[in-house]
């Protein structure tokens, strides 16, 4: 079943979706990252690079994508968002965050932590939870986006207008690093 004509809803991610969260971004970098990153750059970027940033959640900016099961129950199957903050990528833990407010006038917003459950990868899910957050961040102000990618993500966003127009290394724990495509859009 194709995202777009499926029974999938999108609300704000909250504090009680966190552990769920958590084990959809680690189970999607492990699996869907593996082709372009080596196991030693997902060991050591998984909860550092990514994870939930709390923050994100806070501001009301982040996103979970739902499919009601047969039993009615709910299960996220995608999640992501945008952030009128400066940090550009990476969860609670990671290097570099930095809170200060963005001015729409002048600053482009943030696409952050775009994740899909690998058993709902290539269904169009990815593409949505970008459009609810560029259509988000558009409505507060926003003309310009920008984000930090994965090498895998780069080819999902360069298909929906966004630009590269740098790379980053960034230094891993356990001694690799890990490469970010800098990835920019215009509206």
């Amino acid at each position: 079943m194709d995202a777009r004509e499926s029974s999938i809803q999108f609300r704000y991610a909250v504090s009680d979706d966190i552990p769920q969260l958590a084990e959809l971004i680690e189970r999607s970098v492990r699996e869907l990252q593996a082709a372009d990153y080596s196991a030693e750059q997902v060991d050591g970027s998984v909860r550092l690079l990514f994870s939930v940033d709390s923050q994100l959640l806070a501001d009301c900016t982040y996103f979970v994508a739902e499919m009601a099961t047969p039993g009615g129950e709910h299960t996220i199957v995608g999640c992501g968002g945008w952030s009128n903050r400066k940090t550009l990528f990476g969860g609670d833990h990671a290097p570099s965050r930095q809170a200060e407010l963005l001015d729409p006038k002048r600053d482009a917003a943030k696409i952050r932590a775009i994740f899909v459950h690998p058993l709902w990868a290539g269904r169009g899910i990815g593409s949505r939870i970008l459009a609810v957050c560029e259509t988000a961040a558009a409505a507060s102000g926003f003309t310009r986006f920008e984000m930090g990618s994965t090498l895998t993500g780069a080819h999902l966003y360069g298909r929906r207008g966004y630009m590269e127009y740098g790379r980053i290394e960034i230094p891993l724990p356990n001694g690799a690093s890990f490469p970010i495509v800098l990835m920019a859009k215009k509206i």
